[in-house]
């Protein structure tokens, strides 16, 4: 049976503001279940690094029904950090057979 792993997504909350009235944030970490981690290949490796400048490392499968703001945020699996860029795919629950209906890219960050 496929399954995905838990990883930490940092979540982004605001702490208050700094002295030009700047919004401070502080990143919380959350764990997430049954992430899948998927291996690009090297034509999406190319593609990526031509089209957007970004080394992507890893596409992770979210879980359905997951509601965390993946946009931007850091991720942390396999002992290392990355860093979500770009949209986040989405397709219609009801439609796709199995647990993940999302899918958001990663580079390695830090």
């Amino acid at each position: 049976m496929i399954h995905g792993i838990t990883v930490l997504l940092y979540e982004k909350r605001q702490a208050g503001t700094d002295p030009f009235h700047a919004p401070v944030y502080e990143e919380i970490p959350v764990e997430v279940p049954n992430v899948l981690i998927g291996e690009p290949t090297a034509e999406d490796l190319v593609n990526e690094l031509q089209l957007n400048g970004k080394r992507l490392a890893y596409t992770l499968g979210i879980p359905k029904g997951d509601t965390h703001d993946w946009t931007d945020a850091t991720v942390e699996f396999f002992g290392c950090k990355f860093r979500a860029y770009g949209d986040v795919t989405q397709g219609i629950e009801d439609l796709i057979p199995l647990c993940w209906n999302k899918k958001v890219k990663v580079e390695r960050y830090g």
